[in-house]
């Protein structure tokens, strides 16, 4: 047999990559959408990619399936669980709980694992030539190191109602399942820490049912629904609002994108004004000087995230990037189906450029009681309760392309968050929508902590 974990720390996102070396027949479970990845390991290992399955419909990044499939001519095996509300809406191989996938002498045994989502499946695998006992089970959003999926994506993203509490109980009895493989049987998830589809990730790639029985929250709660639901649902990060649109395009019959694009390079001149800048370049380099209206977001590991709670998916985009981080950007972005990119430009010193006001932990400290000055905390609201600056107002980061705050629209704005990332795309974002008295704290929180400056807990 072979096995490779293909990760995404962008967003945190694992695929899997398996096959069957004596038939050189390969399966991929939870494919990326930017797929040469998969056809190398396939090519690097003279395999052939005849299967394509997924553990649910995807809220968090953009499903590359149907463009493997696309290119290789393999078959989309899909679940046809959860009802007829959660039914892909283009041709697959329907599976149900006990159907099995044969992949030369590998099989892949489905369960129905529903709680984060009603159609959610997990696989079972089997290396018949070795042993017909379980080997790896591969859990999508169902068990993660040291977690679960969370069950209310659905009614805080795309506003579901009422989902939560139904799938809090489909949660609690689809573990039932889980707690009957055995110990020894590998564990391998569809996200690791950094995901928004859980609270307490683990960062290690993988675990054992026997692990998970133990260290796992999740399975203390013997005979405590209202105890396990409780905990579940209590303290879940912030759902990014572009899990909604992810939800639908990986449902639907989309337009596909078998290769990542090459964008051209532009110039100064070939701006329109309707385009959305986007400055990738460092926080620093922004706040010295920056196409008036331009919103910062850095080229890190944490771009698809903010790009994907900032933007607009209708909105085209100039993408202001340091030479040569063209194409991983792109993928970045095409990853979560952000494919509006127009162009790039690589050098802005001949323009006009504007720098950001830029203040410390002393000049925040005397401004910051002043009557016409606002201090924003643009951190999450678990953040904020564990500690902020006194005065501070919190108004998490991710919410104002919903709601601006246009009352403060003619006061003074001091925007912090943890470290000075967060507050320079808020910073930024406020400015590019006519906010002119934005002060961003580049060295947010962490300076301030690390400058024994008085702190308030909530």
């Amino acid at each position: 047999m072979f096995f490779q974990q293909v990760y995404d720390k962008t967003l945190a996102q694992a695929s899997y990559f398996i096959g069957c070396q004596a038939k050189n027949e390969a399966i991929v479970i939870d494919a990326k959408r930017d797929i040469d990845t998969y056809l190398a390991i396939a090519k690097q290992n003279n395999m052939r990619i005849t299967h394509i399955t997924e553990t649910h419909i995807h809220a968090d990044f953009l499903c590359g399936s149907r463009e493997l499939a696309e290119v290789t001519g393999a078959k989309i095996y899909l679940s046809n669980e959860g009802g007829e509300d959660w039914q892909y809406e283009f041709a697959h191989e329907g599976l149900k709980e006990g159907n099995k996938i044969i992949v030369g002498n590998l099989s892949l045994e489905v369960i129905h694992t529903p709680g984060h989502t009603p159609e959610s499946i997990s696989f079972i695998l089997r290396d018949h030539p070795a042993t017909d006992d379980p080997v790896m089970v591969f859990t999508g959003d169902f068990v993660f190191v040291g977690d679960i999926g969370r069950p209310d994506l659905l009614e805080e993203a795309a506003g579901m109602v009422g989902t939560k509490d139904i799938g809090a109980r489909q949660m609690y009895e689809s573990l039932k399942k889980f707690l009957l493989l055995p110990d020894y049987v590998q564990v391998w998830p569809g996200h690791g820490a950094g995901s928004a589809c859980g609270k307490a990730l683990g960062s290690i790639p993988s675990s054992t049912v026997g692990y998970e029985k133990i260290r796992n929250w999740a399975f203390q709660f013997n005979n405590d629904f209202e105890g396990f639901k409780s905990y579940l649902l209590s303290d879940q990060p912030e759902a990014p609002t572009y899990f909604a649109m992810m939800k639908k395009l990986n449902r639907i019959d989309r337009e596909l994108l078998a290769e990542v694009p090459n964008h051209p390079t532009l110039s100064l001149k070939d701006q329109d004004e309707s385009w959305t800048v986007i400055d990738t370049r460092h926080k620093r380099d922004f706040a010295e000087g920056h196409l008036k209206g331009a919103i910062n977001i850095q080229n890190n590991n944490t771009l698809p995230n903010w790009a994907g709670w900032m933007l607009d998916y209708n909105e085209k985009l100039l993408i202001v990037a340091e030479e040569g981080s063209q194409e991983d950007i792109t993928r970045k972005l095409m990853r979560i189906g952000m494919d509006n990119i127009v162009g790039f430009l690589t050098d802005v010193d001949d323009a006009e450029l504007v720098s950001t006001k830029v203040v410390d932990a002393d000049q925040v400290e005397l401004m910051k009681g002043e009557s016409d000055v606002t201090l924003l905390d643009v951190r999450r609201k678990l953040e904020y309760k564990a500690g902020h600056i006194p005065n501070a107002q919190h108004y998490f980061i991710g919410h104002l392309p919903k709601v601006l705050p246009v009352e403060l629209r003619n006061r003074k704005v001091i925007v912090q968050c943890q470290s000075g990332d967060r507050s320079t795309i808020a910073s930024s974002y406020l400015e590019s929508h006519g906010f002119t008295q934005v002060y961003n704290y580049l060295g947010s929180f962490a300076d301030w902590k690390a400058s024994g400056k008085p702190i308030v807990f909530v």
